[in-house]
């Protein structure tokens, strides 16, 4: 049987391109962690703000959807995007992401109400988004 064979060959790529993210560049974009931190800011502040248990409780469950979105956007980014002549040329991006995802999670924005743990949040994607435009630029 050639038939197999044959349709190998045919199926076979016939270029091979190189980028250095998994898509066409445009698609990665640290506004969407920032977004996400930003409502989880603003369900913090809606929290603190008022005496109602069933608003409360309403307000801390879409607080921790909205961080679990900002922990998705910031692995994405690290994972998929920054390359190692990225992490090379900035070293504190490890850091900086290890940091920001927990600060998301139990450290920060899931873990507490407290609107200055969504500033710090907020201050730590935007030294990411710094970083990130540098590259863009490159």
């Amino acid at each position: 049987m050639r038939l197999p064979r044959l349709l190998a060959i045919d199926l076979r790529p016939r270029t091979v391109v190189y980028a250095h993210c998994d898509l066409p560049c445009g698609v990665y974009d640290p506004a969407q962690a920032r977004i996400e931190a930003e409502s989880v800011k603003a369900l913090m502040e809606k929290y603190q703000g008022s005496d109602d248990e069933v608003f409360r409780t309403r307000a801390l469950f879409i607080k921790e959807q909205r961080a679990e979105l900002v922990k998705h956007h910031l692995w994405v980014l690290w994972t998929d995007y920054f390359k190692p002549d990225h992490f090379a040329k900035y070293p504190e991006l490890h850091e900086l992401f290890n940091e920001a995802t927990k600060q998301a999670g139990a450290a920060g924005g899931k873990g507490k109400v407290d609107p200055a743990e969504g500033d710090k949040l907020l201050a730590q994607i935007d030294r990411i988004a710094e970083i990130f435009w540098e590259t863009k630029k490159a």
